[in-house]
């Protein structure tokens, strides 16, 4: 069972269901295409997360494509903390079939920091109806271990390593894992786990990316390969890596063993999130 931890799909961009931006991303990525994708190189299931890149708080169209592929998809949306009723939003997304958790957006450009009243509404809610919480503070680590340790009661999900990576491989910083120790740090918080996604575009070494494993060794000894969730973070790596460039280094390495493989592609992920996929024919 090999379950990827975070992908985006979105349909192209038209009248009928606008981008709010304009990423770097292919024209489309639709449900089906994404499906095939996964096809290609043995993928079981995935995390869909809702792009708020393209859609903002609206995952209508995540919804669409589990409904298409129920088995193949669980969903996670970005809920906005200003809503005034932002708990009767968690609390209809727990009703929406397929859902499997919410996200927190808190990068370095973000208003919502721990404190924030509804955010706290938000994550208490959260917690009442047994969803985990994704995330995303890269750049901002600081900040996501205050609002973490200000809800314990709260599972949360670390995005992408907590670690800044490039929407283009020319972006790549001069010292990818310069945020590592802080990341490892984090792992003593036992409401988180964290993902392992977008790790190989991370990497300055040509396909199949070797320089990625001795860093990310520091992060299996730290967290437990039970608490890591890998993953690729297809279509936001588009420019970087494609979809089995992100896939077949952990599937062909010879750094984890057979259990290990087996724990950081799937089982951590489905124990993570409380689903499995379907059986694929």
């Amino acid at each position: 069972m090999i379950i990827d931890s975070q992908i985006h799909a979105y349909e192209a961009n038209t009248p009928r269901r606008p981008w709010r931006t304009v990423p770097n991303w292919p024209a489309s990525a639709t449900g089906d295409e994404m499906a095939a994708a996964m096809d290609r190189v043995g993928v079981d299931g995935a995390i869909f997360i809702s792009s708020f890149s393209m859609y903002g708080y609206d995952a209508s169209y995540a919804v669409e494509v589990q409904q298409k592929h129920p088995g193949r998809f669980a969903l996670v949306k970005p809920v906005d903390p200003d809503d005034p009723a932002v708990e009767e939003v968690v609390a209809d997304w727990k009703r929406t079939p397929g859902t499997v958790g919410i996200r927190a957006l808190m990068k370095t450009d973000s208003p919502h920091r721990a404190g924030h009243p509804g955010l706290d509404r938000m994550l208490r809610a959260a917690a009442r109806h047994g969803f985990p919480v994704n995330i995303l503070c890269w750049g901002n680590l600081e900040a996501g271990a205050e609002l973490i340790d200000r809800h314990p009661e709260t599972r949360f999900i670390l995005d992408h390593l907590g670690i800044l990576q490039p929407h283009e491989a020319s972006a790549r910083a001069a010292e990818p894992w310069a945020d590592l120790p802080k990341v490892l740090a984090l792992a003593k918080r036992p409401n988180l786990v964290i993902k392992v996604s977008g790790a190989c575009t991370l990497s300055k070494a040509p396909y199949p990316y070797a320089d990625i494993w001795d860093p990310l060794a520091r992060v299996f000894d730290a967290w437990g390969f039970e608490r890591c969730l890998w993953g690729t973070d297809w279509t936001r790596a588009f420019a970087v890596v494609n979809y089995e460039q992100a896939v077949e280094p952990f599937r062909l390495t010879d750094r984890l063993t057979v259990g290990e493989r087996a724990m950081l592609m799937g089982e951590a992920c489905a124990r993570a999130y409380g689903w499995r996929p379907a059986a694929r024919r």
